[in-house]
C-alpha cells in the first residue's frame, strides 16, 4: 500500500497472440560492442524491440508505443527482463521538449504499491476520475520532463516473475533497476547527459535513496570501463518514510497537538503516549540503530507501534489525510480513496492490458498493492535501516536532495521528516539546521495565499505542502507541479 512501515506492522513465456516479441537488428554486437537503437519513434505499436547490453549480460528491456493516454504525450511501455524476473514500466515523453528536458524516475511505495497509483492518480498525463477511464491532466509532472513509472520490485502491478522468484530488500531492488536505467540511455542516446532525478513517495523514501546510491556507484565503474554515466541530478521524496526513528515519535504530535489540525485523540490516550515516548525511542536506539539485531528490533517495534501508533487506529480518521474520515472498511478496500478502485477496474481490462503490452503471466485481476511483497519485505525488516545515510552520503558527492511533505499526512508526516532532516549526520548539517522555514508560495505569487514553509541550505530542501494529504500531487496538483518545476529549474525555495 501507500504505506510506511508502521501500517504495516498492522495489517511465461514473453510470446503470445497478443504480443509478439522480436529481436531488433539494434542492438547490434560486434567484438563487444553493439549499435544503440537512437530512435525512439522507430518502436513498434504492436511488438516489442528487446534492447540488450554486453555490460548486463543478465538483463534485457522489451519497449513498444503505447496510446497509454492521450494523443497529446508519447508514450511507452515494457519490461526489465532479469532472467526468470520482469518488471513493468511506463515512460511518457515532456509535453514540452522531450529532446532537452530533465529525466524523472518515479516509484510508489508501500513496499508492494504499483506506480500506477502515482500515474493515473497523482502526476501522469493523464488520470482515472471515474469508470469511463482516461481524462487530461493538467497538472502533470510530465509538462516539462520526460518521466518514468516502474513496477518495482517483482510481483507488484504489471511485474512477474516465471517461478515465483521474490525480492524482499530495497538493496536488492536497487541493483535492478539501476541496471534498468543504464541500458535504457545506452540505447536512447538523445537522453545521454541529462539531468536526471530519482522521485518516490511513502516507502519511496526507504527506496529512492538506496536507488540513486546505486546508479552513483554504478557511474563509477561503467565510467571507468568507457561509458557514459548517467547524469544524477537530484533525488525527491514525498511524505517518505526515510529515518523510522524520529519518525516514530512524530505520530504523537499529528495525534495529539496541533501541528497539523487539532488534537483528534482523547487526553488520556495523549497522556499514556506521551510517557511511552521515551521508552520506544531508547528500545529502538539500542535494538535497531546502535546495534541492528533483528528479534529485539522487531519487538521495539511492535511495542512503540502498541503504544503510540495503535490509538489513531480508533479514530476512524484517514491516516493519509486527518482532516477526513476514512473507517477500516474504507482503508482496506480503496486506501480511503474511491479512485483507486477505477484504476483497478481500467488495468483490468483485456483491451487495455493487451494496448499495453501486460505478459499473460500477469493474473487477470489488477491489485494496487501487492500483500506478498510487502510481506517479503517485513520479514527482512526492510523499513528499519539507516535510509537516511544514503542521503547523507548523496549530498556530500553533490546530489541535491528534495524532501516535500503534505501537512495532513499522518502515516508519513511532516513533523517527523523535518526532525530527521535536522538530525542527518552530514557537513552542511549546521547550516542547515540554522536556517529558518520561510513561506514559499506558487509561482512566487503571495497575494494568492502560501502554500507551505521551506527550508533550504547546501542542496537539501525540506517543504511543506499546506493542506495536502500523503498524496501531494492529487490534493495539491497545482503546488505539486510548481514545487517540482522550480526544483528541476535550480530555482530553489
Amino acid at each position: 500500500m501507500l504505506t510506511c512501515w508502521a501500517l504495516s506492522l498492522i495489517f511465461s513465456a514473453i510470446a503470445s497472440a497478443s504480443q509478439t516479441v522480436f529481436r531488433n537488428p539494434s542492438p547490434a554486437y560486434d567484438d563487444g560492442l553493439f549499435t544503440p537503437m537512437e530512435d525512439m519513434n522507430a518502436l513498434s505499436v504492436t511488438k516489442f524491440t528487446v534492447l540488450e547490453h554486453p555490460a548486463f549480460p543478465n538483463y534485457n528491456v522489451r519497449i513498444k508505443k503505447s496510446a497509454v493516454c492521450n494523443d497529446t504525450v508519447k508514450s511507452y511501455t515494457g519490461y526489465i527482463d532479469i532472467e526468470a524476473r520482469h518488471i513493468f514500466f511506463y515512460f511518457f515523453e515532456s509535453r514540452n521538449d522531450p529532446d532537452t528536458d530533465d529525466v524523472i524516475f518515479w516509484t510508489n511505495g508501500g513496499p508492494g504499491c504499483s506506480s500506477s497509483l502515482g500515474l493515473f492518480m497523482e502526476l501522469g498525463p493523464c488520470r482515472i476520475p471515474d469508470e469511463n477511464g482516461t481524462s487530461f491532466h493538467p497538472e502533470s509532472w510530465n509538462s516539462n520532463a520526460n518521466i518514468f513509472f516502474v513496477d518495482q520490485p517483482i510481483g507488484v502491478g504489471f511485474s512477474y516473475a516465471d517461478y515465483g522468484e521474490a525480492v524482499g530488500t530495497t538493496e536488492e531492488a536497487a541493483k535492478d533497476i539501476a541496471a534498468f536505467i543504464f541500458v535504457f540511455f545506452e540505447h536512447f542516446t538523445k537522453f545521454k547527459g541529462r539531468s536526471f532525478h530519482m522521485t518516490g513517495e511513502s516507502y519511496g523514501g526507504r527506496y529512492v535513496p538506496v536507488f540513486a546510491a546505486e546508479v552513483y556507484d554504478q557511474n563509477t565503474k561503467l565510467s571507468a570501463a568507457g561509458y557514459t554515466p548517467i547524469n544524477l541530478t537530484s533525488v525527491m521524496i514525498g511524505n517518505g518514510i526515510t529515518d523510522f526513528y524520529h519518525q516514530m515519535s512524530s505520530s504523537f504530535d499529528m495525534q495529539c497537538t496541533a501541528a497539523s489540525i487539532p488534537p483528534i485523540l482523547d487526553i488520556a490516550s495523549c497522556v499514556h503516549m506521551k510517557q511511552m515516548i521515551p521508552r520506544c525511542e531508547q528500545r529502538l536506539k539500542e535494538s535497531c540503530v546502535d546495534m541492528f539485531d533483528a528479534i529485539n528490533c522487531a519487538a521495539a517495534a511492535t511495542f512503540c507501534h502498541d503504544h503510540i501508533q495503535a490509538p489513531f487506529w480508533l479514530s476512524e480518521r484517514n491516516p493519509y489525510d486527518i482532516s477526513q474520515p476514512c473507517d477500516a472498511e474504507g482503508l482496506s478496500e480503496n486506501l480511503c480513496y474511491p479512485v483507486t478502485a477505477h484504476i483497478r477496474s481500467y488495468l483490468s481490462r483485456p483491451d487495455v492490458r493487451d494496448a499495453l503490452g501486460v505478459d499473460p503471466a500477469v493474473p487477470a485481476k489488477f491489485l494496487s498493492c501487492a500483500p506478498t511483497v510487502g510481506t517479503a519485505f517485513r520479514a527482512q525488516l526492510d523499513g528499519f535501516r539507516l535510509t537516511q545515510d544514503y542521503v547523507g552520503a548523496l549530498l556530500e558527492r553533490g546530489v541535491r536532495v528534495l524532501i516535500y511533505v503534505g501537512t495532513y499526512d499522518w502515516i508519513c508526516n511532516w513533523v517527523g521528516n523535518e526532525r530527521w532532516t535536522l538530525a542527518l549526520e552530514w557537513s552542511g548539517q549546521a547550516e542547515f539546521a540554522a536556517e529558518p522555514l520561510h513561506p514559499w508560495a506558487v509561482g512566487n505569487d503571495f497575494a494568492k495565499g502560501r502554500a507551505g514553509l521551506a527550508r533550504s541550505a547546501k542542496g537539501l530542501t525540506f517543504a511543506t505542502v499546506e493542506a495536502a494529504g500523503h498524496m501531494v500531487p492529487y490534493d495539491k496538483p497545482k503546488e505539486a507541479l510548481d514545487l517540482v518545476q522550480r526544483w528541476l529549474s535550480g530555482e530553489g525555495f
